[in-house]
């Protein structure tokens, strides 16, 4: 009787311990999940910002040779103007 009792005992401690050890992997693995869906949305947004800078930069390409975009990179990076431009300095700057 005690041997039916133990044994009993022991498939029930099994199983408990068994259910609890399924649980703990089931939440480790959610907890990894949720780590993995982080990651893709953070790479996925970085891919977005790259490819909307790499338009940016083939719109540039395109516009280099123009005299439009040199007269503007002129102005804006050499402070260059033509011949018989009147500039205005703000003094307040």
């Amino acid at each position: 009787m005690k041997n039916i009792l133990k044994n009993k005992f022991f498939k029930k401690i099994c199983i408990i311990v068994f259910i609890v050890y399924t649980a703990m992997i089931f939440i480790n693995q959610q907890k990894t999940l949720a780590s993995y869906n982080y990651q893709k949305n953070y790479y996925q947004a970085k891919i977005k910002d790259a490819e909307e800078n790499k338009e940016t930069l083939l719109s540039e390409k395109s516009n280099l040779n123009s005299d439009e975009y040199i007269e503007k990179i002129a102005r804006e990076k050499l402070d260059m103007y033509s011949e018989n431009e009147r500039v205005y300095i703000d003094i307040n700057k």
